[in-house]
């Protein structure tokens, strides 16, 4: 009788296929997967754009001894940006990340009274606040006109221009951030409990007397795991969409990008999950060392808070952690429209990740 030879690609896919229905059935995966990242998403969708401080350019060549800059340096809930180029400015003010750009120059004397000639460049992208900050100067401008700053009293002529922006919302910072803490959990959570459950049930030891290769157990459960995430993705990204106006400029086309994005990290989040199955004992282990991985990048990575908010002697942590890069890659792709070559240094790092956890994972797996 002939010898009949086992097929590698039905033992991934019969793999893949119970793999993913145990991620189905798996209420972690759900609530890390779906629920988790859509409490924080309604939240912040719903809260919207809020804050009070305005936040104002000043461009390097304006005059800064004069008493509209002082004024202007007084009033709590404005800060003047004074560190950034004219570049940088600008591209701020286009994206609505800052209110207006400022440029206050000296002028020849009229009639006796010093003029101060003020530029103010303001943006459809953060138009009220832009508003708000010119009504800011009319009284500024009313008030030394009226000597009521016991100063000489200049004449203040206010030029604005309004440029077309887009606005940075809310959404469009935390959704990405979301999105990749819970393809994070799911790469690590799922496949850790999953290969856990496989080796205490014997399952995993049984194959070992099979022709299964290790590589086809672990191809088997990343199909699944990119199924789901393809889902996963898709769902959040389509929900932000359609119901809190999450930006994809380019449509279609971001979308692609930025699945290709997810599909990539969670490559790379696997090889976490096939870390901690190694190590963990029993399913009881797995939560306290999966979660060591997980929380720093939930809470340093830029999830909730750009990673210039923290001290400057954490930032270069928050640097280290590969869901940062994913998150800066997302955001980039889908606000600003960049392509993959775009942000080939982002996905650089990702890869060089991938290559180190998945040798760790290698040295590290055990049968049993």
């Amino acid at each position: 009788m002939a010898k009949i030879k086992p097929s590698n690609t039905k033992a991934v896919m019969a793999l893949a296929k119970a793999s993913l229905l145990a991620s189905f059935r798996n209420p972690s995966s759900i609530v890390f997967g779906f629920l988790f990242p859509f409490v924080f998403i309604l939240v912040f969708g719903f809260l919207g754009n809020g804050g009070n401080a305005l936040e104002v350019g000043v461009l390097p060549t304006s005059n800064d001894d004069n008493p509209i800059y002082a004024t202007l340096s007084e009033i709590d809930n404005i800060d003047l940006v004074e560190d950034l180029s004219v570049s940088e400015l600008d591209e701020q003010l286009l994206k609505g990340q800052i209110d207006a750009i400022i440029d206050i120059q000296y002028a020849p004397s009229q009639g006796g009274l010093p003029i101060y000639d003020l530029d103010v460049q303001t943006s459809s992208a953060s138009a009220q606040n832009g508003a708000l900050f010119l009504s800011i100067l009319d009284g500024i401008s009313d008030k030394l006109t009226l000597n009521q700053l016991q100063i000489a009293a200049p004449v203040v002529e206010v030029n604005n221009t309004e440029v077309e922006g887009r606005q940075f919302k809310t959404i469009d910072f935390i959704l990405p951030g979301q999105l990749g803490f819970s393809l994070l959990s799911s790469g690590v959570f799922s496949t850790a409990f999953v290969f856990i459950s496989l080796k205490e049930t014997l399952v995993i030891k049984r194959f070992f007397a099979t022709p299964i290769k290790k590589s086809n157990i672990v191809m088997g459960e990343g199909l699944a795991r990119l199924v789901f995430a393809t889902l996963q993705a898709s769902v959040i990204i389509l929900v932000g969409k359609f119901f809190f106006g999450y930006t994809l400029i380019n449509g279609i086309v971001t979308f692609i990008f930025m699945l290709a994005l997810a599909m990539l990290a969670l490559m790379v989040f696997l090889g976490f999950g096939f870390v901690v199955s190694s190590v963990a004992k029993d399913e009881s282990a797995v939560p306290a060392i999966a979660n060591l991985i997980t929380l720093p990048q939930f809470l340093l990575a830029g999830t909730f808070f750009p990673i210039e908010s923290f001290p400057e002697w954490l930032q270069p942590i928050s640097r280290i952690l590969p869901l940062t890069y994913l998150n800066e890659a997302m955001r980039q792709v889908a606000f600003e429209g960049a392509s993959l070559i775009d942000v080939k240094y982002e996905i650089l790092i990702l890869v060089i990740w991938g290559v180190v956890i998945y040798a760790l994972a290698v040295k590290l797996f055990k049968w049993e």
